[in-house]
């Protein structure tokens, strides 16, 4: 496919990132049991093989261990990716100009002088939203990120945002929030729109919501981990009949429903950003990028999303 996405003030990149909470994450995710670093090395080089150009990272991650492995494969592989970092709103920041040091110690654990992309991770106080937006655009203005943005922002706490950042003439880039076939708040909530008028990417996180979109996971064997296996069972009745929709379309176009999931995602004009503990996740992963699906496929994982199941020979 030869699709991509465009993110203000970057190059243009395959619609699909890769996301590294699981890496270094001991506690949601278990790093060091069933995974380990050399995985996640294997994990950054397939998905580059794959495609990938894009890398999601924060301070939070791993507590900086995700950045760290960041830094070193990056210095280790070509071609160089775009970075993605963000800046975690603990309670014990009472200023906004903690977010340059903050943004300056990421630095040095990625090793790198200036990242591609650095949000703001949640919109937190105690510190205002105008007050974080002021030192983004600071930081953009110092070199130390060439574009900046937000996660987890509503449409008016992105609009509060916007409007500082308007002011010093930077434009707010992405807002990474959760998207995906059972999280479709962005879309009923007008946010989507709002921000693809206005040319803002949404970079949607956990596209495969936590493994239950991988077909992996059913409702009597769920994810591992008491806050994955309950994170979504306000959807549980969806879930069966979402997966055997996704399995008839991913039989269909020969991929895997993981693959399918992240193509509706790519298609709804987001940038999904999966994990991938290793390389064999992250090779499938990047299979997203080679498949198409029908505007007929799009409308039936739509309807399956909704909890209604729709006949594969429905016109």
């Amino acid at each position: 496919m030869n699709d991509l996405i465009q993110i203000k003030g970057l190059p243009a990149i395959p619609p699909l990132g890769i996301g590294t909470w699981q890496w270094g994450d001991r506690l949601v995710w278990g790093y060091g049991k069933g995974y380990q670093q050399d995985d996640t090395q294997a994990a950054y080089q397939a998905a580059l093989e794959g495609g990938v150009r894009l890398f999601d990272t924060a301070e939070f991650y791993g507590f900086g261990l995700s950045e760290k492995l960041i830094g070193q494969y990056y210095h280790a592989h070509q071609p160089k990716p775009l970075v993605v970092s963000k800046l975690f709103p603990y309670p014990w920041r009472f200023s906004r100009k903690t977010l340059l040091g903050a943004l300056k110690k990421s630095l040095e654990r990625l090793q790198m002088k200036q990242l591609d992309l650095y949000l703001l991770h949640w919109p937190w106080k105690p510190v205002s939203l105008e007050d974080w937006a002021l030192s983004l655009a600071e930081a953009y203005e110092q070199g130390l990120t060439r574009a900046v943005g937000v996660s987890n922002h509503s449409l008016p706490q992105l609009e509060r945002v916007a409007q500082v950042l308007a002011k010093h003439r930077v434009p707010l880039a992405v807002n990474q929030v959760e998207y995906h076939l059972l999280e479709r708040k962005p879309e009923q909530s007008g946010l989507l729109r709002a921000m693809q008028a206005e040319g803002i990417v949404l970079m949607a996180y956990s596209p495969l919501a936590m493994g239950w979109l991988t077909g992996k996971y059913s409702l009597e064997n769920p994810p591992p981990g008491r806050y994955r296996a309950q994170r979504y069972v306000t959807h549980k009745a969806q879930i069966p009949g979402l997966l055997q929709t996704l399995g008839e379309i991913a039989q269909n176009r020969g991929a895997t429903k993981a693959q399918v999931a992240l193509r509706w995602c790519i298609q709804k004009g987001t940038l999904p950003i999966p994990g991938a503990k290793n390389a064999r996740q992250a090779e499938g992963n990047a299979g997203a990028l080679r498949i198409q699906l029908s505007d007929q496929e799009m409308a039936r994982l739509d309807a399956a999303s909704a909890g209604a199941l729709v006949s594969w020979h429905s016109s």
